[in-house]
């Protein structure tokens, strides 16, 4: 996913990595240089959606736009990270 909105300098990455571990959801997110935060989660649909709404819920964090793309599953994928 690519997402747009107030998500950079407002603990957006720091929600994110709270959420999935929290939730079991493994991947990774990272700050673009564009101001966009680009995340890649791997876990049921129902767990994914309720992962972008504790993201959301984070004060200051508003999610403008999503731009969402199924990829193939990391079968050995084991955690979530933030990424530089």
């Amino acid at each position: 996913m690519i997402i747009s909105g107030d998500v950079q300098g407002v603990g957006f990455r720091y929600r994110a990595n709270y959420a999935a571990r929290g939730l079991g959801l493994t991947g990774y997110v990272r700050n673009l240089y564009n101001g966009k935060v680009e995340l890649e989660v791997q876990g049921e649909r129902e767990l994914i959606s309720r992962f972008l709404g504790e993201v959301e819920a984070g004060s200051f964090i508003h999610i403008e736009d999503i731009d969402w793309k199924d990829i193939p599953v990391v079968e050995d994928e084991r955690c979530f990270q933030v990424t530089h």
